[in-house]
């Protein structure tokens, strides 16, 4: 779990860093949780509606499919969130992990 935490904990708050040099938290309706996992949901239709369309290369990032790309931005929406939020997302993750590991198959 401390692992994770290095690693997840601190790239949160660069994305977040990121996001705020960028002006993503400049009097914009962002700074409200739901709002942030509204963004979050964006990304993910994003991702879904590349992976209809047969899930071309990224635009923006052409070695890498949309799929990638959108799944990457989701990935990016939440740490940001996280961090803003002042979240332990890290120690979330592995916490949710080892529970999984307790769960019952489903087939």
């Amino acid at each position: 779990a401390a692992s994770a935490q290095r690693v997840i904990n601190p790239l949160a708050d660069r994305v977040h860093n990121i996001a705020s040099d960028k002006g993503w938290y400049d009097g914009s309706s962002a700074s409200s949780l739901p709002e942030l996992i509204a963004l979050m949901h964006s990304e993910l239709s994003e991702a879904q509606e590349a992976a209809r369309h047969d899930n071309p290369p990224s635009e923006k990032i052409p070695d890498f499919s949309g799929v990638e790309e959108e799944l990457a931005d989701c990935i990016i929406r939440i740490l940001d969130a996280s961090a803003f939020m002042g979240m332990n997302l890290g120690g979330a993750l592995v916490a949710k992990i080892e529970h999984n590991l307790t769960r019952a198959s489903i087939h």
